[in-house]
């Protein structure tokens, strides 16, 4: 049985999200929104919000122990990108991107 939560248009590039991910990959359930509770990135506050709702999905939709869970898949990919600008000097253009983020998290039962 495997358990999903999309978590789209985040504030944050990609890049900095997977570093998040990689830490909880494979980790329990529980125990991953315990590693992310401490750690000071910006990410793990995203990461641990779409953690919980797979979690609380697991217990409401299909009856399952959250105890038995494990982050089987967690991935970042890139969402839209806003394009804003900036006058640089002498007037001249300087485009600013700023990145969104999609976040799927995988959670199946350990056997």
């Amino acid at each position: 049985m495997q358990v999903n939560a999309r978590s789209k248009h985040l504030p944050i590039s990609p890049q900095k999200l997977r570093l998040v991910c990689d830490k909880v990959r494979g980790l329990d359930a529980l125990q991953a929104v315990t590693v992310l509770e401490y750690m000071p990135q910006k990410g793990a506050g995203f990461v641990i919000k779409t953690l919980s709702s797979a979690i609380a999905n697991a217990e409401n939709n299909y009856r399952i122990d959250p105890t038995t869970l494990v982050v089987e898949q967690i991935w970042a990919d890139e969402g839209t990108r806003l394009r804003r600008v900036k006058a640089g000097a002498r007037g001249r253009y300087k485009p600013r991107v700023k990145r969104l983020s999609h976040l799927t998290i995988v959670l199946s039962q350990r056997q």
